[in-house]
């Protein structure tokens, strides 16, 4: 599931990219694989970068690029000043109790007039989600924050960036999520919860042009991300 559109981006052949919180490397294989780029992947947690790193050198015969992945802080990034051609963080922010470090050093090392792309948990989903289940936010690592649109944005401009596109994503994930809250969101064995699932690994895999459709009408709705895509200077 990618949140990031990478056709708005112009990454090319040669262009090195940055996946800051990479997980399990969504957006950093995908890159890898279509467009061609050098990919650097950083997170914290040591099992998402091995599976990150297995898929990275399972693609290598299908991509000109050339990749690395990093245990990292994004508050501390190992990297110098302006090395990137595009920085991605998605629903990374939340997580962060430094958030205004983390945001300083993603500006940091990307190259002026270069893209930022950020998403984070939207408003309104993300509450509701808060209010059906305390757990849902209070373990931890989870999340410490929900971000308003404003409060993202004056995060993100006050560090050096300027905003020219703002999209929503995921809106057909927002009833996963609220479910899980009801029945717990740790529990593995509520049928309504599981074939839910099932049918959003259905859609990923297949791309039904009416959830397509359904989801574009959807997200500007009740989407579960909001990304922001910025420029740096």
């Amino acid at each position: 599931m990618l949140t990031a559109d990478f056709h708005l981006l112009g990454i090319r052949p040669g262009d090195r990219i940055l996946d800051a919180g990479c997980g399990t490397g969504r957006h950093a294989c995908e890159i890898f694989r279509t467009l061609g780029a050098d990919v650097i992947g950083v997170d914290l947690n040591r099992d998402d970068l091995r599976t990150a790193a297995f898929t990275l050198g399972s693609m290598e015969a299908l991509s000109g690029g050339a990749w690395m992945i990093s245990q990292a802080d994004v508050t501390r990034l190992p990297f110098r000043d302006e090395a990137f051609d595009v920085v991605i963080c998605s629903e990374v922010l939340e997580h962060i109790p430094e958030n205004r470090a983390a945001v300083s050093e993603l500006v940091r090392v990307l190259k002026p007039a270069k893209h930022l792309v950020v998403s984070v948990p939207r408003f309104f989903p993300e509450r509701i989600c808060w209010l059906l289940s305390s757990a849902y936010h209070a373990e931890p690592g989870g999340h410490i924050r929900i971000y308003t649109k404003k409060e993202l944005l004056t995060l993100l401009e006050s560090a050096g960036t300027r905003c020219w596109r703002i999209r929503y994503k995921h809106s057909l994930h927002v009833p996963y999520w609220w479910l899980k809250c009801i029945v717990g969101h740790k529990n593995e064995t509520s049928r309504l919860v599981n074939l839910y699932r099932r049918f959003l690994e259905w859609d990923i895999i297949r791309h039904p042009p009416l959830t397509r459709l359904l989801e574009k009408i959807l997200n500007p709705l009740m989407a579960k991300s909001i990304v922001l895509y910025l420029r740096k200077g």
